[in-house]
């Protein structure tokens, strides 16, 4: 049984896609999100998009290969994001017991190609594709996306980091990282605090594990003082979005204020580590709360790097309100490569 409740593609938006055009995939920890895009023009056009919950297939063959029966298409080549490394043959899914062999599934979907990007790497092609209302001014100069490096972050069911490198003139290339899973460095007695709950569940502590959607619920846990074992209750993410943006659950504001001072200390360090002209804040959680974001401290601890305030004043923060990033930038990806 497939959820009913998520939004169903437009059967005359796949028909509206040409013979040539691309399956592209962006597949997260929680959602699977397709299309089909011609690729051919000034920029990809996406027809018959839909977004599948993974949790309602065995993997992600059966999720494409359900999305094709319900759209008709045959497509020949295909470009797939996914939410871990993909260096090699056989991927394995961070966030989702989801594993596949790349030429396998090549071989069982009749594709002449595939093309496997990093989610992260998938936003990070998006951006030069971004039209002006595909993104939202935060910080910084106004105009500073024509000239990479361009640092690309995003908390969502984990915290995806892509680099962009080159300009609009010489041409793109993507750096696809793991700089999600570097340590948690805290700051102040609350932090601290975090820091030792979460340890106390699983160890090692990364950014990741607060910057995501598991995060913020997991700091709203240690707010309201919840043990830090299989007896915490802890809360939905969007419940406690909801409640902080609402104002009257102070626990729930507490503890989206920190995720968003701690996104800015985070974003700050991989500007530094990147050398970015420009970094670009993505995923699902962050465009749901954005006027929340401007009044926090994320800004203050975007700059709070000592000496390298005026060097961070310089760089311009921006993010993305474009529906489907992954899959546009999955697009671009195609374009990109030599044998697309």
């Amino acid at each position: 049984m497939h959820d009913s409740s998520v939004p169903q593609h437009d059967p005359a938006s796949a028909a509206e896609a040409g013979p040539d055009a691309v399956l592209v995939g962006d597949i997260g920890g929680t959602n699977a999100r397709f299309a089909l895009a011609d690729i051919d023009g000034t920029a990809p056009r996406m027809h018959a998009p839909l977004t599948l919950a993974n949790a309602d297939f065995a993997s992600l063959r059966h999720a494409i290969e359900h999305y094709l029966a319900l759209t008709g298409a045959r497509p020949r080549r295909a470009a797939i994001a996914v939410a871990c490394p993909v260096g090699h043959d056989e991927i394995r899914l961070t966030n989702r017991a989801w594993s596949f062999s790349q030429s396998e599934l090549r071989e069982a979907l009749g594709l002449r190609r595939l093309r496997m990007v990093n989610d992260f790497g998938a936003v990070a092609w998006a951006v030069p594709a971004l039209q002006a209302d595909d993104r939202v001014h935060l910080y910084g100069p106004a105009e500073a996306t024509g000239q990479g490096p361009i640092s690309v972050l995003g908390p969502g069911t984990g915290l995806g980091v892509g680099m962009l490198v080159g300009s609009a003139q010489d041409g793109w290339q993507v750096v696809e990282t793991e700089g999600g899973h570097a340590s948690f460095a805290p700051l102040g007695e609350e932090e601290e605090a975090i820091a030792r709950w979460l340890s106390a569940r699983h160890g090692r502590v990364s950014n990741e594990r607060l910057l995501c959607g598991q995060g913020l619920s997991c700091i709203d846990a240690v707010l309201r003082g919840e043990p830090a074992d299989r007896a915490a209750v802890l809360r939905a993410p969007a419940e406690v979005v909801a409640l902080a943006l609402d104002g009257h659950d102070q626990a729930a504001r507490r503890a989206l204020a920190r995720f968003c001072a701690v996104l800015g200390s985070v974003a700050g360090d991989i500007a530094l580590v990147h050398g970015a002209r420009c970094v670009t804040i993505a995923g699902g959680m962050v465009p749901r709360f954005l006027p929340f974001l401007r009044s926090s401290a994320f800004r203050e601890r975007f700059l709070a790097k000592g000496r390298f305030v005026a060097y961070l004043e310089a760089i311009a923060v921006q993010a993305i309100t474009h529906p489907y990033p992954g899959l546009l930038g999955a697009a671009m990806s195609m374009r990109g490569s030599s044998n697309g």
